[in-house]
């Protein structure tokens, strides 16, 4: 990694050399399957894509895009798990700066997004709070329409889930438990989860969850949180 930063460093047109390097076949075949499996593990669900959480993840993209900083061709802390989808379709070299030339994508290996977009769990879309997460709504399109519909959909199971898993925890039966939270764990869409457990602790949890109170105090459980890995 380090000898290959090295050579673009040194060439006469470095974004070019990055990417001749990236694609290079030892590359490929020494670096990828690594990198790959690193953010397979940071991934939520079963190596989900990390921009849309929908689809696998199938290809190495590079958040800040080599044409932008050849340099970071190779740096471990630039690399995120995403499908074709997002990757080659939506994102391809598009990278949004604001007026002082700050990212204005969220980078979801490295930030929090709770504080730029809150997800409407009743509809299954995303409301912008800040200008990064308008940004990142838009780029990736997180809003369209089978998107929205898996959302309200991982939301429902995600329901049922819980409420196995309490019925459960309250007969002592953990392992039993710890299936129920393995099924949420896995499935794909993963941010509802996060939002769920986020959303509870809101001090308007008791109107977002006016349908399903016994839901809410299921969601503050410790245990629980827990087992849904929170981040």
């Amino acid at each position: 990694m380090a000898e290959c930063t090295c050579e673009i460093v040194l060439a006469e047109k470095p974004a070019a050399r990055a990417r001749e390097l990236w694609k290079h076949t030892t590359v490929r075949r020494h670096v990828h399957p690594t990198l790959r499996s690193l953010l397979g593990e940071m991934a939520a669900g079963r190596e989900r894509c990390m921009y849309c959480g929908d689809n696998q993840g199938t290809d190495i993209d590079h958040f800040d895009p080599i044409d932008r900083d050849p340099m970071r061709a190779f740096d471990w802390t630039n690399h995120v798990l995403a499908c074709s989808l997002c990757n080659s379709h939506l994102k391809k070299a598009v990278f949004p700066l604001d007026p002082c030339g700050k990212p204005l994508l969220i980078d979801p290996t490295a930030e929090d997004p709770t504080p730029h977009l809150r997800l409407v769990l009743a509809v299954g879309q995303y409301h912008p709070l800040t200008p990064r997460g308008r940004a990142t709504i838009d780029l990736f399109d997180l809003n369209r329409g089978l998107l929205a519909k898996g959302r309200v959909h991982a939301y429902h199971v995600t329901k049922a889930c819980v409420a196995q898993w309490a019925t459960a925890t309250a007969k002592g039966d953990h392992d039993d438990a710890a299936h129920w939270a393995e099924v949420v764990n896995e499935q794909p869409i993963a941010d509802v989860v996060q939002a769920m457990l986020h959303q509870a602790l809101d001090p308007a949890a008791e109107i977002v969850f006016d349908d399903d109170p016994q839901l809410l105090l299921h969601l503050r459980e410790p245990g629980l949180r827990t087992a849904l890995l929170l981040r």
